[in-house]
């Protein structure tokens, strides 16, 4: 019997490398206006890097990329950057189609509903209002709550602990099967893929389902559930 669902957030729940893509390079643009003299295109692919270095989630990165660029950081055009980037970001923030009406339909069949990401917590919780969930979830833990990062056991048990489930009775999605799949697995999750938000053009999941749309999570619970 199914009891409880737990969800990764970034490109599980929300489309994060959209948000992302979109927030960088609205950064450039106000560099730019504001007398950064670079090619966009060039300044986008190395802040990616920048990023794919030192972790998505920092928030230092336009610092390292003007000291790199311009040798200082020049604060007229770091603010420039931080505040487009912030405001693109939240217009860009949107969830998956199906979210909402997946996350209903889980409540309403009274399953319980988790969040297990290894984003920091204040990042995470914003996400989470900035979208209007946080109303949805029983659980959140961030790696500020487990400090260990996926694929350790630790953040999926901690997640089946606060639950009140043990793992036959909990399934886990995600986008990253090395670190989602593997992970729940370790503590005997059944595991869903979500292909509709791979970024890596992942051939086999590992998963025990893939999945092109949210939506399908109901049918697999139901199933299971013998609805």
């Amino acid at each position: 019997m199914i009891k409880s669902v737990i969800f990764d957030m970034d490109n599980t729940l929300l489309d994060f490398v959209k948000m992302k893509q979109a927030a960088v390079k609205a950064a450039i643009s106000a560099m730019v206006e504001a007398g950064l003299s670079v090619d966009e295109d060039a300044a986008y692919t190395k802040i990616f890097r920048l990023y794919e270095e030192r972790g998505w989630e920092n928030q230092k990165i336009f610092n390292v990329f003007l000291e790199e660029e311009l040798g200082r950081v020049d604060n007229k055009i770091l603010a420039a950057g931080i505040v487009s980037y912030r405001r693109a970001r939240e217009a860009n923030l949107q969830v998956y189609p199906n979210v909402n009406r997946t996350l209903v339909e889980l409540l309403k069949m009274g399953i319980r509903i988790a969040v297990v990401s290894d984003a920091p917590s204040q990042e995470a919780w914003m996400r989470i209002y900035l979208l209007n969930l946080h109303h949805m979830f029983d659980v959140v833990l961030t790696h500020d709550d487990t400090g260990a990062h996926k694929p350790s056991p630790i953040p999926f048990q901690m997640a089946l602990d606060k639950l009140g489930v043990t793992a036959d009775e909990a399934l886990m999605i995600g986008d990253w099967p090395e670190r989602d799949m593997v992970g729940a697995k370790l503590v005997g999750i059944k595991t869903i893929f979500a292909r509709y938000g791979d970024t890596f053009g992942t051939k086999n999941s590992g998963a025990d389902w893939d999945v092109i749309d949210v939506y399908e999570i109901v049918n697999i619970v139901n199933e299971l559930n013998g609805g």
